[in-house]
């Protein structure tokens, strides 16, 4: 660990006990998800329904983690895939940098693969034709359909080292199901990020007439989970930096 690194690390330890912090974090939350705040970002020409802070912690895991196929449950716009692809790319290319070579971009070999029950043809065909659309992949059907499960599993046999993301569905048994269908894919020392668990800590009116809410939600999900399954943890240092996300407790570290 270098000086700099220690001295975030410090911080981050700070941070964890700091309620001040916290609080300015819980608030921001109830003020800008109201306004549709997340829904304002563009990554790479592509709506991505995600809080900055979110995207960023995607960057420094990815970067760290190095995975090879990136498992999405949900992908409205596509910005997400976007974005996962286009990290996947730099990964790639760095690579290709170090080994004195080059990559043919048109055979890719680190790919995202995105489910969603609902790929709509206008952003289905605006993924297909976006400039990361050879690294990425798309299943229509529902995330825990047993026929959908097993196409991912297939998809994600040999592939290296694996990331998922679940960001569909946000219920809790839904959640629930995603994580004992997808979490074990993941590869020791790879993350599985549950997005949306902040709707725990946000007032219940603020669900609307959402079939999710505070007591059934992907954090509800999460702590029921986790006890069953303890090579996993959530990374806290994450939720420390962070302070404004999505995904509060939503970091699971596969340990190892």
């Amino acid at each position: 660990m270098t000086p700099f690194e220690k001295e975030v690390a410090d911080r981050l330890a700070a941070a964890q006990t700091d309620k001040g912090l916290r609080a300015a974090g819980q608030a921001f939350a109830e003020a800008t998800i109201p306004a549709q705040y997340s829904y304002n970002f563009f990554w790479a020409g592509r709506p991505i329904i995600q809080y900055p802070q979110d995207m960023v912690a995607l960057q420094e895991i990815v970067w760290a983690t190095r995975p090879d196929l990136i498992i999405e449950t949900g992908i409205a716009h596509g910005g997400s895939l976007i974005l996962s692809a286009s990290l996947l790319a730099m990964l790639d290319y760095c690579d290709a940098a170090e080994a004195g070579g080059v990559i043919d971009p048109r055979q890719p070999r680190r790919k995202v693969l995105g489910i969603d029950i609902d790929i709509r043809p206008h952003n289905r065909a605006a993924i297909e034709a976006h400039p990361m659309a050879s690294r990425i992949e798309m299943i229509e059907g529902s995330a825990i359909a047993p026929d959908i499960v097993a196409q991912v599993r297939a998809r994600a046999e040999g592939a290296g080292r694996v990331m998922v993301c679940l960001d569909s569905n946000h219920t809790h048994d839904h959640v629930l199901a995603e994580l004992e269908a997808y979490a074990e894919l993941v590869t020791p020392g790879c993350y599985c990020i549950v997005f949306d668990t902040v709707v725990e800590d946000l007032p219940a009116e603020m669900a609307g007439d959402r079939p999710w809410g505070p007591g059934d939600n992907p954090k509800t999900a999460v702590h029921h989970w986790l006890p069953g399954n303890p090579d996993f943890e959530i990374d806290r240092s994450m939720d420390a930096k962070l302070l404004v996300s999505v995904a509060p407790d939503g970091y699971l570290r596969r340990k190892g």
